[in-house]
C-alpha cells in the first residue's frame, strides 16, 4: 500500500518511464518506487551508521545519553569505531564486486590460452602486447598465446598476498605513489586488502576509526588500480578496444515486431556471446519461423554499456528502468549475469511472458531460470538462451504491448585509446585546450540511480550545469542512458555547452559528454588522470578534475568514490554514506582527507549548488597551475 503517493512526473524526468509507471500501476505491478515508499522512513540508527552486528554480544545501536555522552557497544566500541567499521565493510563489498569481475576476465583469458574456450579469442593483440610490456612481460619474438599466458599469471598474482605493490602502480604518478607509501596505503594484493578489512573490523581488532578509514582507502585503491583496471584491460584485449560509434537509447529501442532480449548486469563474457548467438543465421530463421522479423538485443545497466561501447548495441535503460522495460510487455527475455540486478525482476517478469534467465552461479535468483554459463560451451549455451526467448515470443500478449517512445540517437564508445586517436595520438591538443581555457576542467559523472531522487534529475542537471561552464563531462555506467536521452551524447548537444567547449566539440566532432564505458571502466578515467598529471609534471590532486555520483546507491559506487579521492580526485555525491553518526568520520570524509590525499568528498544534493562549488575548486586548481580561469 502506498503511503505517500507521488505522480509519475515526480518520480522520473523521462516520458518513457512515466508512461510505464502508469501502466505498471494500472496492471497492479509493484515497482521500486512502491517499495521505497513502503520502507520510508528508514531506521535512523542504520542511516547514521550507528548499528553493529559484528558479534553475537549484540546487535548494538549507539545513541547519546543525557549530558551528550555517547553510549558504547557491549564490547566497548564507541560510535566513531562502529561507523568506521561499517564503512570499511561497505567499501570492501564494493571492491570485491568489481575485482571479482576482473578475476572472471582473467579466467576467460586463461581458458583461451589453454584452448578451452573455442568461442572466444584475443581480438586486440596490440593491446595485449602493450599491457603486458607495462607489467614487465617480454613481448619481442613471442607468440600471442605465450604472452597472454604470462599476462594471466601477472594478473592472478595481483590478487594474492606476496607482492608489495600491484602491477598497475606503474601508471600512477610517482608523487602519488610516494604519498601512498608514506601513509602505508599502497595496495599490495586485491584479495589481501579485502580480507584484511574483514579482519580489521572483527571484534577486538582495529578500534581506531582513522586507522580503519585509511585501510578503506587501501582496499578501494586495490579495486581502482587493480581489480577494475584488470577487468577493463582484459575486456579490451578479448573483445576489442571501444571506439566511437552511433547507437540509440531509451525504451523505444525495444521492437514490437522482433524477439527482444535485454542483457543485464556487468560481465561482457556472457552478453558478448548472447549477441553472437542472436546474430547466428540459424537462430534468426528460428525467430522468423514463429512470426518475428528478427532478434533484437538491447542493454540494461553496465553489461549493456559494455556492448554499447564495443558493438553499438542500443541501451533500453538504466537501473531504475529495468522493471519498466519488462512492463512494455514486449520483452521475451532478460539475461542477467551479476550486480545491480533487482530481485523484483523475477516477480515482474512472471506478470508477463518474459523469461528471467540468470547465468552466474554466484548470482542465482529464486524463481529464475538458471543457465550455469561456462566459457567452454558458451556459444551453445547462448543459443539455448536465444531459443528460450524465441519460444517466449509465441506466448506474447500483443494487447499488453506498449512501446512508450521513439529511440534517441547517441554517439558512444570512447576509451583512452579512442580519445588519443581523435587527438592525433598525443595529449597535446587536449592539454592546449585546457591551458587556454576552452576546456576549463573535466568531471566524470559515475552511474547509479536512487529512488531518493527524482529519477535522473541530478545526473542530467549536473551534467548540463557543468558543460555550460566549459567543463568537459565523462559518463560511465547508468549515467550513460540519462545523458543520451538528454541529448548530451551527440555532437549537436554542444549547443548546450559554453563557447569554449562548443569550439572543441566542433573541431573534433565530439559530444560535450563522452561515454567512457561501464562502471568498472572508471579505471580508464583514473589512468587518464595519471597520464595528464605525468604530462604536466604534477600530481593528480593538482588537476582541475572532479568525480561525481549524484544518485549513487551501491557499495561499488562508494569504493569508486574512495579510490578517486585517495588518487587525488575530489568527488561530489548527492547523499552521504551511513557515516553521519560519527563527527570524526564525517569530518574526515568532508575535510580531513584533503590534508591526507589532496582531495575529499562533497555532499551536495542540489546539482546547481554542486556545480558552483565544483567550478570554484576548478578555478583554484587552474590558478595554482598558472592557467587563466
Amino acid at each position: 500500500m502506498t503511503k505517500n503517493p507521488k505522480t509519475p512526473q515526480e518520480l522520473s524526468i523521462w516520458d518513457d518511464a512515466q508512461k510505464m509507471i502508469v501502466k505498471a500501476k494500472k496492471e497492479g505491478i509493484e515497482t521500486v518506487w512502491d517499495r521505497f515508499d513502503q520502507q520510508t522512513p528508514g531506521c535512523k540508527f542504520c542511516e547514521l551508521g550507528l548499528t553493529c552486528k559484528n558479534c553475537n554480544m549484540g546487535p548494538c545501536r549507539i545513541s547519546f545519553k543525557e549530558g551528550g555522552k555517547m553510549q558504547r557497544g557491549v564490547c566497548g566500541a564507541d560510535g566513531d569505531v562502529i561507523v568506521a567499521r561499517n564503512f570499511g565493510r561497505f567499501v570492501a563489498g564494493g571492491s570485491a564486486g568489481h575485482s571479482d569481475h576482473g578475476r572472471d576476465l582473467i579466467e576467460v583469458l586463461e581458458a583461451i590460452v589453454e584452448g578451452r574456450a573455442p568461442d572466444y579469442s584475443i581480438k586486440d593483440e596490440e593491446k595485449l602486447k602493450r599491457v603486458s610490456a607495462e607489467l614487465g612481460i617480454e613481448t619481442e619474438d613471442r607468440s600471442t598465446l605465450d604472452i597472454a599466458d604470462d599476462l594471466v599469471s601477472a594478473c592472478f598474482s595481483d590478487f594474492g598476498s606476496r607482492k608489495k605493490e600491484l602491477g598497475f602502480m606503474s601508471r600512477v604518478p610517482e608523487k602519488r605513489k610516494e604519498l601512498w607509501r608514506n601513509l602505508k596505503v599502497i595496495p599490495r594484493g586485491i584479495d589481501r586488502e579485502i580480507a584484511e578489512m574483514m579482519h580489521r573490523t572483527h571484534m577486538g581488532c582495529d578500534n581506531d576509526a582513522v586507522s580503519t578509514m585509511l585501510h578503506a582507502a587501501r582496499t578501494a585503491l586495490s579495486d581502482g588500480w587493480g581489480g577494475s583496471m584488470i577487468g577493463t584491460e582484459l575486456s579490451d584485449i578479448i573483445f576489442g578496444v571501444p571506439a566511437p560509434g552511433k547507437s540509440q537509447v531509451n525504451l523505444g529501442v525495444i521492437k514490437k515486431s522482433e524477439v527482444n532480449i535485454l542483457v543485464h548486469g556487468h560481465n561482457p563474457v556472457v552478453s558478448e556471446m548472447v549477441l553472437a548467438a542472436a546474430r547466428d543465421p540459424e537462430m534468426i530463421e528460428k525467430a522468423k519461423a514463429v512470426g518475428a522479423e528478427g532478434i533484437n538485443i538491447g542493454g540494461l545497466c553496465c553489461t549493456g554499456n559494455e556492448l554499447l561501447s564495443r558493438q553499438g548495441i542500443p541501451m533500453a535503460g538504466n537501473h531504475l528502468m529495468t522493471e519498466l522495460a519488462i512492463v512494455t510487455g514486449a520483452v521475451e527475455a532478460i539475461v542477467a549475469d551479476y550486480q545491480c540486478i533487482m530481485p523484483s525482476l523475477v516477480q515482474v517478469a512472471a506478470c508477463y511472458h518474459t523469461r528471467f534467465i540468470t547465468t552466474a552461479d554466484k548470482a542465482q535468483f529464486t524463481g529464475a531460470t538458471h543457465v550455469s554459463f561456462n566459457p567452454e560451451t558458451a556459444l551453445d549455451q547462448a543459443k539455448e538462451i536465444i531459443q528460450m526467448a524465441i519460444e517466449a515470443f509465441e506466448m506474447r500478449d500483443n494487447s499488453r504491448v506498449e512501446i512508450p517512445a521513439e529511440p534517441v540517437d547517441i554517439v558512444s564508445g570512447f576509451s583512452n585509446e579512442a580519445l588519443l586517436g581523435a587527438l592525433g595520438g598525443t595529449l597535446e591538443p587536449f592539454l592546449d585546450a585546457v591551458k587556454e581555457g576552452s576546456i576549463r576542467g573535466v568531471v566524470a559523472i559515475v552511474g547509479c540511480n536512487n529512488p531518493k531522487f527524482q529519477h535522473d534529475s541530478q545526473n542530467v542537471g549536473l551534467a548540463k550545469e557543468l558543460i555550460k561552464r566549459d567543463i568537459l563531462v565523462l559518463a560511465t555506467g547508468c549515467v550513460t542512458t540519462a545523458a543520451g536521452k538528454a541529448g548530451l551524447l551527440v555532437p549537436e548537444g554542444a549547443e548546450m555547452a559554453g563557447p569554449g567547449l562548443q569550439k572543441v566539440c566542433a573541431a573534433l566532432g565530439i559530444p560535450p559528454m563522452l561515454h567512457f564505458g561501464s562502471c568498472v571502466d572508471n579505471s580508464r578515467i583514473i589512468q587518464l588522470c595519471g597520464l595528464i598529471a605525468n604530462a604536466l609534471g604534477v600530481d593528480i590532486s593538482d588537476l582541475p578534475v572532479w568525480g561525481a555520483s549524484p544518485e549513487w546507491y551501491s557499495e561499488k559506487a562508494v569504493a569508486i568514490g574512495v579510490y578517486c579521492v585517495a588518487s587525488g580526485i575530489p568527488v561530489q555525491i548527492g547523499t552521504p554514506p551511513h557515516i553521519t553518526g560519527s563527527k570524526l568520520v564525517t569530518d574526515l570524509a568532508l575535510n580531513g582527507l584533503e590534508d591526507v590525499f589532496g582531495a575529499s568528498f562533497l555532499v551536495e544534493p542540489d546539482y546547481k549548488e554542486a556545480a558552483a562549488l565544483m567550478d570554484e575548486r576548478i578555478k583554484q586548481k587552474r590558478r595554482a597551475l598558472g592557467l587563466p580561469e
